[in-house]
C-alpha cells in the first residue's frame, strides 16, 4: 500500500469520525439552553462543508484513474436523476442502492464521493438547497464509506445478501443521523422528548427513539429501507458484473 493510499484512508477515517461526532453531538451535550444549541448548530453548519471539501480534495488528489473519475461522474449523474423519482414520497428513496453497490465495488473513497456528490447534484436539480444539504451529503457519504468496508464475499448470492442487509441497516442509520443533529431544536427544551443534560447515553438514546417514533421518523426510514433493499435485489446482479468489469479495465483489484 503506497503513501497516497494510506493518506487517503487516514483522511477518510478522520473525517468520518469527526462527522459522527457532529451528527451525535446531542448525546454529548451538557445543556439544553437555546443559546448553546444554536451555537452548536452554527458551528457544525460551518464545519460540515469544510470536512466535505477536505475529503473530496483528498479523493481527487490521490492519483485516482481518470477512467474511474469518468465513471464516478456518470454514476453521480444517473443517481441524481434516480433520486428525483422517489425523494419525498412516503420515505421512498431511489438513490441509496447505487451508493451501496458502487461503494462495495470501488471501496471507501469512491463510496464517499458517490454519496456526497449524488445528494449535492440532486439537491441542485430539485432546488433542495439549504443548511441541511451538507448534512445530507455527509450522511450519504458515510453510507458509501460503510459499503466500502463490507466483506468481499465471492459468490454472487452472498454478495446480494450482504448488500441488501447493509442497505436495510444503513437506511435507518442515515435517517437517525439526519434527525439527531437537529433533535434538540426540533424537540424543544421542556417536552418529554427533549434530551436530558447529563442524563447519560442510555437515557438520551431512549428519548431520541421516542422522538423518532412520535414524529414518524421510523416509518419514513422504513420506506427508505424497503426501497433500497428491493432495488439492490433487482439491480445488483447486473450492476455488480458491469462495475467489476469497469474496475478491471481501470486496473483496480476488487477482490
Amino acid at each position: 500500500m503506497n503513501a497516497s493510499t494510506l493518506a487517503s484512508k487516514g483522511v477518510t477515517a478522520l473525517v468520518a469520525l469527526a462527522s459522527l461526532v457532529i451528527f451525535t453531538w446531542p448525546l454529548l451535550a451538557t445543556s439544553n439552553s437555546a443559546t448553546e444549541t444554536g451555537f452548536a448548530q452554527t458551528v457544525f453548519m460551518v464545519l460540515m462543508p469544510m470536512l466535505l471539501i477536505l475529503l473530496l480534495v483528498q479523493f481527487t488528489a490521490s492519483g485516482t484513474d481518470s477512467k474511474i473519475l469518468g465513471l464516478l461522474a456518470v454514476l453521480v449523474a444517473l443517481n441524481s436523476v434516480l433520486r428525483m423519482l422517489g425523494a419525498g414520497v412516503g420515505g421512498i428513496e431511489t438513490a441509496f442502492f447505487l451508493i451501496v453497490i458502487s461503494g462495495f465495488v470501488f471501496r471507501t473513497s469512491f463510496g464517499f464521493a458517490m454519496g456526497t456528490l449524488s445528494l449535492l447534484v440532486s439537491g441542485l436539480l430539485t432546488g433542495g438547497v439549504g443548511p441541511w444539504l451538507p448534512f445530507q451529503m455527509m450522511a450519504a457519504g458515510l453510507v458509501g464509506i460503510g459499503a466500502g468496508l463490507l466483506p468481499k464475499v465471492r459468490t454472487r448470492v452472498l454478495q446480494i445478501v450482504v448488500l441488501a442487509s447493509y442497505g436495510f441497516f444503513a437506511s435507518y442509520v442515515y435517517g437517525a443521523l439526519m434527525t439527531m443533529w437537529n433533535w434538540p431544536y426540533l424537540a424543544g427544551n421542556d417536552s418529554g422528548l427533549s434530551f436530558v443534560p447529563n442524563g447519560g447515553l442510555l437515557t438520551n438514546l431512549e428519548k431520541f427513539w421516542q422522538f423518532q417514533i412520535f414524529t414518524g421518523g421510523l416509518i419514513w426510514d422504513t420506506g427508505r429501507a424497503v426501497t433500497t433493499v428491493a432495488l439492490i435485489c433487482v439491480t445488483a446482479p447486473a450492476l455488480l458484473a458491469a462495475l467489476n468489469r469497469a474496475a478491471s479495465r481501470a486496473g483496480i483489484k476488487t477482490f
